[in-house]
């Protein structure tokens, strides 16, 4: 069974031959930095290359954020735009929400031809565009200040969106499209329902009807607690959540009781990773009645920290190959 038919029978609760082996998203170059000095070879930097040295099962992502195309803020959190004239400008400068390259396209389309491998999109969200372009503290204001400029993004946002997913769909055979927020920290949402259901929630309804309409899953990224807007995501149509991080308070077993069918991917506590073989089969067993539920595709619950070794990262490997068996036993 091939990666891409194993991602594609858990997202429907089927039964695969084990469970998917996978990293989600890609290693903190810090972490890489560590393994190259360990012994991994300097020639292998990718995700993917990083991914095969470790045998774990192909996966290949088009990163979509709406920075792709414009410059560097002039500070960490720090806008590009202060006023609609400021984002119509820009626009006449930068194609913000353009096409996917076609050599991103093409190589996705190779690894999946030659390997297997499960593809998906991560696109940013309608909170997160709006935020990229504005920066972090007056894009927040802006829910009450200017309204109408974050709904004018997000229409531009949207049908951004439209257009990248039909340039990639009739090549290849995606597993599902995640939607980019980071919403939620360690204490929860950064906004009240009443705000998400008037100001993005709308587009959320669009997107999922969309990107269901093509018969692929979408999922929600965002980072911290999310006990509360994980309903609020649901029901505005979209289907599951990552990356789950244990350490905000998120709880897996509690969302599954909550949301049988829902979809989950990450959730293995990163922290415990360098702890040694018991701490990290009492995470594999934490999360293993989940596993064996269908829906979840374990994973690191963000990119795994440059505290893990080279040894570390290899018996997780180990303790995960062992575990992806035992949840189809």
């Amino acid at each position: 069974m091939t990666s891409n038919e194993r991602f594609k029978k858990v997202l429907n609760f089927q039964k695969p031959d084990r469970m998917p082996v996978i990293e989600w998203a890609p290693w903190w170059h810090l972490t890489i930095d560590r393994w190259h000095k360990e012994g991994m070879p300097a020639e292998i930097y990718t995700a993917y290359d990083v991914s095969k040295y470790f045998g774990l099962d192909p996966v290949d992502c088009f990163y979509m954020d709406v920075s792709f195309n414009l410059p560097a803020p002039k500070e960490v959190g720090g806008g590009l735009i202060e006023t609609e004239e400021d984002y119509n400008n820009l626009k006449k400068e930068c194609d913000i929400f353009g096409p996917i390259p076609q050599n991103l396209i093409d190589v996705c389309k190779k690894h999946q031809e030659e390997d297997g491998a499960a593809v998906w999109l991560w696109h940013s969200g309608f909170f997160w565009a709006p935020r990229a372009l504005l920066g972090i503290e007056p894009h927040l204001y802006a829910f009450y200040d200017d309204p109408d400029l974050l709904w004018k993004i997000n229409e531009d946002c949207l049908k951004g969106l439209y257009r990248r997913v039909d340039s990639i769909t009739g090549d290849l055979d995606i597993a599902f499209i995640v939607l980019g927020d980071d919403m939620s920290y360690n204490h929860g949402p950064m906004l009240s329902e009443k705000v998400f259901k008037e100001q993005l929630a709308p587009f959320y309804k669009q997107a999922s009807d969309f990107i269901k309409s093509k018969g692929i899953k979408v999922i929600i990224d965002s980072d911290g607690l999310v006990d509360e807007p994980i309903r609020w995501y649901r029901e505005a149509g979209c289907q599951g959540f990552l990356p789950l991080e244990k350490q905000a308070g998120v709880d897996l077993n509690k969302y599954r009781q909550w949301y049988p069918d829902y979809l989950f991917v990450g959730g293995f506590d990163k922290l415990c990773m360098d702890k040694g073989e018991s701490a990290m089969r009492q995470e594999f067993e934490r999360l293993l009645p989940v596993m064996k539920q269908g829906g979840y595709i374990l994973g690191v619950d963000h990119q795994t920290p440059p505290n893990v070794s080279i040894y570390d990262y290899r018996l997780y490997v180990e303790l995960f190959r062992e575990y992806a068996e035992k949840a189809v036993d």
